[in-house]
C-alpha cells in the first residue's frame, strides 16, 4: 500500500512563486526525492507519493506552509491503494493510489482536504472529520500557520522551545495554538493512523 497527495494551491498569484514555491519544496522535501517522490508541474500543482502512515499529517503540514501567506491555501486529495506501475517521474507513476488521489481530487468541490482509499467506511468517518476539521484549519491566519507548521516539525518542542523560537511569551504560544486548534488536530492525526496500520 501506498499514499499519494494531488495538490493545487489557491490564490498561487498572489505572491511572487519563489516565496511560496520554496516553503512548498522544503515540506515535500521531508517525505522524498524529485521527481520520483514528488512534482510540482502546471506552475502551482504537485503530487508526493509516501508512506499511508504519514499522509494525514503531510497533507496539514502541507496547508501549514502555504497558509503562512496571506490569502493562499491549498486543495489536497489523499489517495491510498496500490503501485503497480513505478517511473522516475512519480507523475508517470499508477496504480489504484494514483487513480483514487485523482478521482478524489476531481471531486473536491467545497472542501480543500479529502481521501478517498479501498476502505468505503473509513473515507465516510474520515471525511466527515476532515470536514469538521476544515472549519478550523480554513480560517488560520499566517501567524496561527507558522506555529501548526512548526509544532509539526518539531514534535518534541514543548511550548516554552516555541516561545523561544518565534521570540514570543509560552502564553501566547498556548493561546495561538489553541485557537489553531492544534490539540484536537494531533489527535485527528493519531486517530487516522491507528485506523490505516489497522486496515492497510
Amino acid at each position: 500500500m501506498t499514499s499519494v497527495i494531488t495538490g493545487d494551491i489557491i490564490n498561487s498569484k498572489e505572491h511572487q512563486p519563489k516565496i511560496w514555491l520554496d516553503a512548498l519544496k522544503k515540506t515535500l522535501t521531508r517525505y522524498g526525492d524529485t521527481p520520483e517522490h514528488w512534482e510540482i508541474y502546471r506552475g502551482d500543482s504537485f503530487q508526493l507519493e509516501l508512506n499511508p502512515d504519514n499522509a494525514l499529517e503531510a497533507a496539514i503540514l502541507i496547508k501549514a506552509s502555504l497558509k503562512q501567506f496571506k490569502k493562499m491555501d491549498v486543495r489536497l486529495a489523499i489517495g491510498i491503494g496500490e503501485k503497480t506501475y513505478s517511473s522516475k517521474h512519480i507523475t508517470e507513476s499508477n496504480g489504484s493510489a494514483f487513480v483514487n488521489s485523482g478521482e478524489c481530487f476531481e471531486q473536491l468541490k467545497k472542501t480543500t482536504l479529502a481521501i478517498k482509499s479501498p476502505f468505503n467506511e473509513f473515507d465516510i468517518q474520515l471525511n466527515l472529520m476532515l470536514e469538521l476539521a476544515l472549519l478550523t484549519l480554513t480560517n488560520w491566519t499566517p501567524k496561527m500557520s507558522l506555529l501548526v507548521k512548526a509544532s509539526l516539525e518539531h514534535p518534541s518542542f514543548n511550548q516554552q522551545q516555541l516561545a523561544e523560537l518565534f521570540g514570543e511569551t509560552q502564553g501566547n504560544i498556548s493561546q495561538v495554538l489553541k485557537r489553531a486548534g492544534y490539540d484536537e488536530l494531533t489527535k485527528l492525526i493519531q486517530y487516522y493512523n491507528a485506523q490505516i496500520q489497522s486496515l492497510c
